[in-house]
């Protein structure tokens, strides 16, 4: 049984390289998807759509661009996960994890349990919370090889 994990949120450390080793090693078969993960790439996406007379509206553009890439990756997976780390606030990542939520679409939540009050809500919706990558590929090696 193969599975298509989207890896969303943040973009600082090299979490998603973990997890697909660690499901490579497992032997899982798992198509990972992720949104851009090079942030002035992301932040230029809408700028083939013409100049804007403002950074707020140049940061509209691109956050319709990236979108369509994150709305159709999340629609297309069976799981995904939803890194919270702790330098920036990744509106994004909550975001993300409502959008599976409202979807029925199931995720867990990957973050240190220094900022589990702030994610309290996102956590309560989410299948399962995760301190650590081996948790997530854990849980991904016992979805599939159950």
């Amino acid at each position: 049984m193969g599975f298509n994990v989207y890896l969303s949120g943040e973009i600082h450390t090299e979490w998603r390289d973990e997890i697909q080793r660690g499901a490579e090693a497992a032997g899982l078969d798992i198509v990972f998807t992720a949104p851009v993960t090079d942030h002035p790439a992301s932040d230029a996406a809408g700028d083939h759509l013409g100049e804007t007379s403002s950074q707020f509206w140049r940061d509209h553009q691109s956050s319709k661009v990236n979108a369509i890439r994150t709305r159709t990756l999340i629609e297309k997976s069976d799981f995904v996960v939803v890194r919270f780390g702790d330098k920036c606030k990744q509106w994004n990542a909550a975001f993300d994890a409502g959008y599976c939520a409202a979807l029925g679409k199931p995720y867990t939540t990957l973050h240190d349990e220094g900022i589990v009050h702030p994610r309290k809500e996102v956590d309560a919706a989410a299948q399962g919370c995760c301190q650590s990558t081996g948790q997530v590929v854990e849980t991904l090696r016992y979805v599939l090889q159950a």
